[in-house]
Order: structure tokens, then C-alpha cells, then sequence
């Protein structure tokens, strides 16, 4: 573990104060419906000890392949949650301000669950082995975004179908985790097919499935925002999103620049 830094001591502190909130709800409130949170993260605990034991001891090469795993089986079932509901009720009822914030569909709540035991994961992990920089690391800034909202709409069981449906992003998590192995694994001709093709699903998908996503999420809720009740909902949904956006915009740019440095290095090569 790197030198703690004043990053790593609010983040950590944070979690353990989340750690204990969720503790206190399953125990003391009974809320069993919270043991998928832990379940979790056991299960993305348990793929980072078998990568460790049997892929790399590099930590960085261990928490990417876990966070790979992470986004291909959230990607996936929010993709067969949203088929379902589509195929149930039609594309004009799913969108519905009632659908997204009183309605639970099923199997949402445990999906968000899941996903919230793994950025609890991935946030410890990352703090550990120092898998971070700079005075406010975006990486968890953005952990520590998520874990707020989507524990206190867990423990409120509301707006979860707002919150599956940002979880879309994760099809684009895919690439970007996949554009890290592939770098680390030492393959970064820029001009290959492989490459070229990964870039078009990394790029398409950051577009559509992140940026797109995220800012029709918040229109939707700026448009019904005299639909919600009084109280935290809309404050904090409003709060998560202009946080989430903010972080695409950077990631935008930093993708951008990667793009750019991976061609001039290309270039630089042939030359």
C-alpha cells in the first residue's frame, strides 16, 4: 500500500461509516432484503483472491479483470431486466415517473444490490493497493457518489428503476476495462483490426450507453420533477446525476486524449 494520503483517509472513513450503516440494517431493522448488498461483495472479494491466486499478483491487473466481470454481468442483467419489462408492459408505460420511482421491477433490487456490494469492493480494494492519484481521485469520487445514492434509495426502496437504468454505462465499463488488459497485456497497435474494432465499441458505447444515457436520465428528471413527492428523492437523484455527468465529461476528454496519443504514437513508430 502506497503512503495514506488525506484522500485515502476520507475515503476509507467513509466506507467504514457506510460498512456500518448497512450493518445496522440487516442486524438491528432486520432488512434481509440488504443481504444481496454483502453477497456481493463476497462474490467480486472472492474473484479478486481467485485472479490473484491463479492469473497476476499485479493489483492492478487483478482489480481491472474484476471490475471486466463486474460490468459484463450488471450490463447484462440490467440489459434482460429492461427486455423483460419492454416485452411485459410496453416501451411507453417502462418510462413511466410512477414505473421508475414507486415500482420495483423484479429482480432490480437485488441487481442493485449486487452492484453496490461491488463498488464497496472495488472502493477498498482501490484504497489498499493505492490504485489511485491525485488529491481528489475521480475514481472515488465516483465510488463514493454511487454508494450514497444507491444505498439511501435501497434503505427508502425508491427510484431503483431510475438507478438500473444509469447502470446502462456499464456496457461501455466493458471496453474501457478491456482497453486496460489489452494494454497491459502489451498489444497497442493502434492500427491493428483488433484494436480499431475495440475502439469503435469503446467510443459508440461511451456515446450511447454513458453520455446519452445519463443526460436523458436527467431531463427525465428535471421534466417530472413536480411529480415527485416532497423529501430526498429528487434533490439527491438530481445531486447523483450533475456528479455522474460531470464525471463523463471528464472521462469523455480523457478518452479523447488516449485515442489521440495511441494514433501519434502509431505514427511516430512507422516513421
Amino acid at each position: 500500500m502506497k503512503k495514506a494520503t488525506g484522500a485515502f483517509f476520507f475515503f476509507m472513513a467513509t466506507l467504514v461509516m457506510w460498512a456500518v450503516s448497512v450493518f445496522f440494517e440487516i442486524l438491528f431493522n432486520k432488512r434481509i432484503e440488504l443481504l444481496p448488498l454483502l453477497y456481493g461483495f463476497s462474490f467480486y472479494q472472492f474473484a479478486n483472491w481467485v485472479c490473484r491466486k491463479f492469473i497476476s499478483r499485479d493489483p492492478l491487473l487483478v482489480n481491472t479483470c474484476v471490475s471486466l466481470l463486474h460490468s459484463s454481468i450488471t450490463s447484462t442483467s440490467v440489459m434482460l431486466i429492461l427486455v423483460k419489462q419492454l416485452l411485459s408492459n410496453g416501451l411507453d408505460e417502462l418510462f413511466e415517473h410512477s414505473q421508475l420511482v414507486k415500482v420495483t421491477w423484479p429482480w432490480a433490487y437485488s441487481a442493485l444490490c449486487i452492484s453496490c456490494g461491488y463498488f464497496a469492493y472495488d472502493q477498498l480494494d482501490m484504497l489498499l493497493y493505492g490504485l489511485y492519484s491525485g488529491w481528489i481521485p475521480s475514481i472515488l469520487l465516483h465510488h463514493f457518489i454511487l454508494l450514497g445514492c444507491f444505498t439511501l434509495a435501497l434503505y427508502r426502496n425508491v427510484t431503483i428503476n431510475y438507478l438500473i437504468l444509469t447502470l446502462i454505462c456499464e456496457l461501455h465499463s466493458i471496453f474501457l476495462h478491456v482497453r486496460k488488459v489489452r494494454r497491459m497485456a502489451g498489444i497497442r497497435d493502434a492500427k491493428s483490426k483488433s484494436v480499431k474494432i475495440e475502439w469503435f465499441f469503446n467510443i459508440s458505447t461511451f456515446l450511447f450507453a454513458r453520455f446519452l444515457s445519463h443526460v436523458l436520465i436527467t431531463v427525465k428528471l428535471v421534466k417530472d420533477a413536480s411529480k415527485f413527492e416532497k423529501g430526498v428523492e429528487l434533490p439527491l437523484a438530481l445531486f447523483g446525476m450533475a456528479g455522474m455527468n460531470l464525471l463523463n465529461v471528464s472521462l469523455g476528454i480523457d478518452l479523447f486524449k488516449a485515442f489521440r496519443r495511441e494514433i501519434k504514437r502509431h505514427n511516430i513508430h512507422q516513421s
